[in-house]
C-alpha cells in the first residue's frame, strides 16, 4: 500500500465484528490532509474504510455532551472539569468558549472523518486495481452518505454560524456557508450518494462493522440514505420531501423500533468503549444525571423512564445541581449507539403528516405511544396539539440520542427548556472553533 506523507491505517483481525484502528490525524489544516492513496487495492480499500468506522466514534462522548445538557436532558457532572455545568448550562453570565474541547473535540473529529473519505474518494479515482462499476458506485455512495452525516452533526452544533462544506482541498478551504447553504449541500450529497447506490449492484466491496447488520449491500443501505435525507429535509421544513424519502427508507410502521444502523463499540484494547456509559451510582467525578423535569413531565405508565434512567440509591449534588436518577440509556462499555433508527423515521413520518394528514400523523403516534406502553393519543388533532404531542414523544423516545436540543432551536421553544440554577441561560448554538478563523 503505498501512502504519501504519513497516513497510517491499522486494521485488527476481526472487522466483521466491530474492531479497527486508525492513526490520529491532526486538525483540518494540517499538511497531511492533501496525502492520497495511490493505486488503490482491495485490501487498501478495507483498511481505509476502517478507518472511517474508527474515526466516526472519536469525540462522540463530547458530542452527546453538548446536545443532551443544552437540550436539558441530562446533567454532566466532572469535578474535574467544572465548565460541563458551567459553560454548557450558561451559569452567570458564562458564554461558549471557541477554544474548548467541547466543541474544537467534536468538530475537529468529524472532520477527521470527512477527511478520510475524501482520500478514499481520489484514492478510487487514481485506482488501477479491478474494481467493478458497480463496486465503484457502491462505494461512493456509502462514502458520500457518511460523510453528509458527519456534516450534519457539526451544523447541528454550530446551526447558524455554519460549517465548511468544501474541504477537498486544505490549502485552499471552502468557506464557512450558512446554515440554510450547508442544509441543502448536505442534502444534495445524500442525493448524489443515493444515485451512486441505485448503481451499486449488488455488494460492497469492503465488509462492514456489526453496527451496519441488515444494511450491508448496497440496496439496503439506500434505504438509510434516504431515512439520513428524511431527517436533512425535516430541518428544511420540507415536508412533502420527508415523506418522499420517507417512502423510500426503512420506515416500517408495524416494524422493530430499533431497527437501524448503529455505533458499536468493545472493550478491545485497539477498540473504543461506549463513551456515554457510567455505572449506577457513580460519584460527582464523572456521570450523567437526569434532568428531574424528564421524569415530572413523563405520561403516567410510560415505561420508558424505566428503561432509559436508574433510581439512585442515594440524591447526588454537584455545583448547585441535584437529581436522583442515573442516565441510563446504555446499560454497558458495549452497547450499541444509535445513528438513526426507525422510530426516528416513524416520529419523521407523524411530523410530516401534521399539517397535511392528521389522522396518519396520530397513527404514527400511537405506534411510539403503545411500544411505551401507553394508550392511544386523544387530544385535539389540531396542528399545534399533534406538534406538541409529537415533540414530547421524540422528548421520551429519542431520550439521550442528540435530538431534544435541535428540535426545540427547530421550533423554536428552546426558551421552554428548564433553568435550574438562577443566572444559567439555554445557548442556541456553538461558536466556530477558533483555530477555523485563523
Amino acid at each position: 500500500m503505498k501512502i504519501l506523507n504519513k497516513i497510517s491505517i491499522l486494521m485488527v483481525a476481526g472487522l466483521l465484528t466491530t474492531s479497527c484502528t486508525v492513526e490520529e490525524f491532526s486538525d483540518l489544516n494540517g499538511p497531511e490532509v492533501g496525502s492520497l492513496v495511490e493505486d488503490l487495492s482491495r485490501g487498501d480499500l478495507q483498511d481505509l474504510v476502517g478507518g472511517v468506522f474508527y474515526s466516526m466514534r472519536v469525540g462522540l462522548g463530547n458530542y452527546y455532551d453538548d446536545t443532551g445538557v443544552l437540550g436539558r436532558e441530562f446533567y454532566r457532572f466532572s469535578s474535574s472539569d467544572p465548565r460541563l455545568t458551567a459553560d454548557l448550562l450558561g451559569r452567570e453570565n458564562a458564554i461558549l468558549d471557541n477554544n474548548t474541547f467541547y466543541i474544537t473535540t467534536p468538530w475537529a473529529a468529524r472532520y477527521r472523518t470527512v477527511k478520510n473519505v475524501n482520500i478514499i474518494l481520489e484514492a478510487l479515482d487514481n485506482s488501477t486495481a479491478d474494481f467493478t462499476e458497480g463496486e465503484l458506485n457502491a462505494t461512493k455512495g456509502f462514502l458520500k452518505t457518511i460523510k453528509a452525516h458527519e456534516l450534519l452533526m457539526n451544523l447541528n452544533l454550530t446551526d447558524e454560524n455554519g460549517i465548511r462544506i468544501d474541504v477537498n482541498d486544505p490549502e485552499n478551504l471552502g468557506p464557512i456557508v450558512s446554515k440554510s447553504e450547508a442544509l441543502s449541500a448536505i442534502r444534495a450529497m445524500l442525493e448524489e450518494g443515493a444515485s451512486n447506490l441505485a448503481a451499486g449492484g449488488d455488494s460492497f466491496p469492503f465488509s462492514m462493522t456489526a453496527g451496519f447488520d441488515g444494511f450491508n449491500d448496497p440496496s439496503s443501505f439506500l434505504e438509510v440514505n434516504k431515512g439520513l435525507s428524511a431527517r436533512v429535509a425535516a430541518y428544511q421544513e420540507d415536508f412533502s420531501a420527508v415523506l418522499s424519502f420517507l417512502g423510500d427508507s426503512f420506515l416500517d410502521l408495524n416494524g422493530d423500533l430499533s431497527e437501524g444502523i448503529y455505533y458499536v463499540f468493545s472493550d478491545d484494547q485497539n477498540d473504543l468503549p461506549n463513551p456515554v456509559f457510567f455505572q449506577q451510582n457513580a460519584s460527582a467525578a464523572g456521570v450523567r444525571i437526569v434532568q428531574p423535569d424528564f421524569i415530572t413531565d413523563a405520561e403516567a405508565g410510560d415505561d420508558r423512564i424505566d428503561a432509559k434512567t436508574s433510581l439512585r440509591d442515594e440524591t447526588i449534588t454537584f455545583d448547585g445541581l441535584s437529581g436522583d436518577y442515573d442516565f441510563f440509556v446504555f446499560k454497558s462499555r458495549t452497547d450499541n449507539v444509535p445513528i438513526i433508527r426507525n422510530a426516528e423515521l416513524v416520529l419523521l413520518y407523524a411530523e410530516a403528516n401534521i399539517n397535511t394528514n392528521p389522522e396518519e400523523a396520530v397513527k404514527a403516534l400511537n405506534v411510539i405511544r403503545n411500544a411505551a406502553s401507553l394508550s392511544d393519543y386523544s387530544g385535539a388533532n389540531t396542528a399545534s396539539a399533534l406538534t406538541a404531542e409529537m415533540l414530547k414523544q421524540r422528548r421520551y423516545e429519542l431520550y439521550g440520542e442528540g435530538h431534544r436540543w435541535i428540535d426545540a432551536r427547530r421550533y423554536d421553544i428552546l426558551n421552554t427548556l428548564p433553568i435550574d440554577r438562577p443566572g444559567d441561560d439555554v445557548f442556541t448554538q456553538f461558536p466556530i472553533p477558533l483555530t477555523e478563523n485563523e
